[in-house]
């Protein structure tokens, strides 16, 4: 009952890997990606549309289903309710915010979906011998879900944004937290499926081992990001510095969001580093690896 829609090069950003979900009584489409809209018309039917969480490449094919029922968990959906509060789950200002505006309208063709619907964690979506069990695995947004693909003889856990990528896991946004997202990372360990299905890159993976491998490497990622910051607070540095070293992103990386992703991504590592008595906040807003 599960088809997997992948992306252009296994769904790498922008790109996506969608999920269409047939069941007796309903068809659902799991993060309508670029890869659909790229498909043309017609695109796959459906009855209803779920959203992992509401960032630009995965909403990108919403507009395809104008008479389909939208959902997303209740934290995110105040963000598909139009641009403007859409545009505040990145907290952009200035000309980033104004170009991401842009970006999200005509690459991502994003429209305002205020008929959205929220879910909570453990709805089921059952559409006749198939379920779909919510999953809530906030930090990436506030709302990130996986999902938990059911039938008679088997099951898909999809991962949604927990890509399982070398990148590693994104918590740049004003929406995104990097405590809750190592606590989804813990949650989803404990998920047995048949299969694991991922937005980004991965794709599919048909046994639980390779799924806790590749796990455990996303994870890694994290605290390798720690390390390379504490080696670089050896000598004091203020935030502006530790963003412009480049700590999510390679420095060679054109990505014009850069500089706020990483003042949010590398400040919540500092927090927590300074809450713990690893840094110390110095006088003039420097920090110190002790």
């Amino acid at each position: 009952p599960v088809t997997v829609l992948f992306g252009l090069d296994s769904g790498k950003y922008p790109h996506g890997n969608s999920l269409l979900v047939r069941g007796e009584a309903e068809t659902v489409v799991i993060d309508p990606s670029l890869g659909i809209v790229a498909r043309g018309a017609p695109s796959p039917r459906a009855d209803r549309i779920l959203l992992s969480h509401c960032h630009e490449d995965h909403l990108a094919g919403v507009h395809l289903y104008p008479e389909a029922s939208c959902h997303l968990h209740h934290q995110d959906r105040p963000g598909i309710l139009s641009l403007d509060d859409f545009m505040s789950i990145y907290g952009f200002s200035g000309p980033v915010d104004q170009g991401f505006r842009e970006v999200a309208v005509k690459e991502f063709h994003f429209v305002g979906r205020p008929d959205a619907h929220g879910f909570e964690d453990g709805d089921v979506f059952d559409l006749g011998g198939v379920e779909i069990q919510v999953l809530h695995t906030p930090g990436h947004t506030r709302g990130h879900c996986c999902f938990r693909i059911d039938w008679g003889s088997g099951s898909v856990l999809y991962l949604g944004d927990i890509d399982l990528s070398s990148f590693g896991p994104y918590y740049g946004d004003a929406w995104s937290d990097l405590e809750d997202f190592e606590r989804s990372l813990e949650r989803v360990r404990e998920v047995d499926a048949d299969f694991y299905a991922t937005f980004h890159h991965i794709g599919v993976l048909d046994s639980r081992e390779a799924f806790l491998e590749r796990l455990d490497r996303f994870a890694a990622v994290i605290q390798d990001r720690e390390r390379r910051l504490l080696e670089f607070l050896e000598t004091p540095k203020n935030l502006s510095e530790v963003a412009e070293h480049r700590f999510v992103y390679r420095p060679h990386d054109t990505v014009p969001f850069a500089e706020p992703v990483e003042r949010r991504s590398m400040g919540m590592h500092i927090d927590r580093l300074v809450r713990s008595g690893r840094v110390d906040a110095l006088e003039g807003d420097l920090f110190q690896a002790r």
